[in-house]
């Protein structure tokens, strides 16, 4: 087995009780706070797989609202996470499901480990391959990307996990591109 780094091995400075359904569940909440931009008003959690099944019991649900407060993992307070965010007016909705992961009902994937960029944008030919030559000409290495659209020259999503974050120049070249586009940055690091 090849490890990253050493929170492969130890796992991240956390309050517990669960490194992936306390630990995990703040980052997702974060992720979640980033892409959004804000601390939303209300949001709906739906859960999958094991956090459907035990969110309450392993503290995934207080997890989660720790990181859409912006709590890090190693918050003391994350007990008091649900609490606080009734507190800010936040309304949270736990909802155990299945099906799709993904964002904006698009089907996408990416770890969050490394500063990452969500674009959505019309799919048109060349759309991909002027976005990444706007990488290669900032100088930034695209580490991973996945990609969905809705329809054949519809709306598209597009997640591009780099090695390095975003300069401020990547990210005008890509606004500048002729499409309705907008951007996203999540960086966790």
């Amino acid at each position: 087995m090849r490890f990253k780094d050493v929170f492969s091995i130890i796992g991240p400075d956390m309050i517990g009780p669960s490194s992936s359904h306390t630990a995990g569940a703040v980052r997702i909440g974060l992720a979640a706070r980033q892409l959004f931009g804000r601390l939303p008003q209300r949001a709906e959690l739906y859960l999958y797989g094991s956090f459907a099944e035990t969110y309450q019991g392993h503290g995934t649900d207080v997890a989660l609202a720790a990181g859409l407060l912006g709590w890090g993992t190693d918050n003391e307070r994350i007990p008091e996470a649900l609490a606080a965010a009734e507190e800010l007016g936040v309304e949270l909705v736990f909802i155990p499901s299945q099906g799709i992961v993904g964002i904006d009902d698009f089907d996408v994937r990416f770890s969050a480990s490394f500063p990452t960029m969500v674009i959505t944008h019309s799919d048109r030919v060349g759309m991909l391959a002027e976005i990444t030559s706007c990488f290669s000409q900032n100088g930034v290495n695209i580490g991973s990307m996945d990609v969905d659209r809705r329809s054949r020259s519809g709306e598209a999503l597009t997640v591009i996990e780099a090695d390095s974050s975003f300069p401020e120049e990547l990210v005008q070249a890509i606004l500048e591109i002729k499409a309705d586009l907008s951007i996203r940055i999540l960086d966790l690091s």
